[in-house]
C-alpha cells in the first residue's frame, strides 16, 4: 500500500489533484459524547448556563467543517456545498452526524470528522460545569460517496 502523503523520500508532502476530475463527493462521520443523567437532562431542557448547546454546538461543527485545511496540515481547501450537524438523544450520551460535501477533486472526510470532532467539544466545554467526566468516543466515518475510490459504507 502507499501512502499518497509521502513521496519517495518519505517527507510529507500535499497531494498533486491538479489532473483529477471534479466530481460530486460526500462524507458522514460520527461520534458520541456519554454523560451524567443530569447534564443530558440540563442540555435537553436548554438548562445550560452557558446557552443553547445543540445550537452553539451546530454552528461550531459548521464552522470547523469549512476551516479544516487550517487545521489540518496536508487537507486542501475545499469549497463546501454542505456542512451539516445532527443531534440525537442516546441512553446517556449524544450521538452527532457531521455531512460535509463539495463538488471538487478531493474528498472531505477530513471535513465530517472535523465538523463532528468540534461539535462533541463543544458540547462537552458547555457542560462541563455539570459533569466534567464526559467521555467522547466513536468518531468515525460511516460514509462516503464519489471519487475514483467509489462509494463506501461502514459495515459495523
Amino acid at each position: 500500500m502507499t501512502l499518497t502523503h509521502l513521496d519517495a523520500d518519505g517527507s510529507a508532502h500535499m497531494v498533486d489533484i491538479g489532473g483529477k476530475i471534479a466530481t460530486r463527493r460526500l462524507a458522514i462521520a460520527t461520534g458520541r459524547i456519554t454523560m451524567s443523567p443530569q447534564a443530558l437532562a440540563a442540555i435537553r431542557d436548554g438548562l445550560v448556563r452557558k446557552g443553547d448547546v445543540l445550537a452553539v454546538a451546530r454552528v461550531a461543527g459548521i464552522m470547523a467543517a469549512k476551516r479544516t485545511s487550517d487545521l489540518i496540515p496536508l487537507c486542501h481547501p475545499l469549497p463546501l456545498t454542505r456542512a451539516s450537524i445532527d443531534f440525537a438523544f442516546e441512553d446517556g450520551a449524544i450521538r452527532v452526524t457531521a455531512t460535509a460535501a463539495t463538488d471538487g477533486k478531493t474528498g472531505v472526510e477530513m471535513e465530517a470528522l472535523t465538523a463532528a470532532s468540534t461539535a462533541l467539544l463543544t458540547i462537552y466545554d458547555m457542560a462541563k460545569a455539570i459533569d466534567k467526566a464526559m467521555v467522547i468516543d466513536g468518531i468515525c466515518v460511516v460514509e462516503k460517496q464519489g471519487g475514483k475510490s467509489g462509494d463506501w459504507v461502514r459495515d459495523d
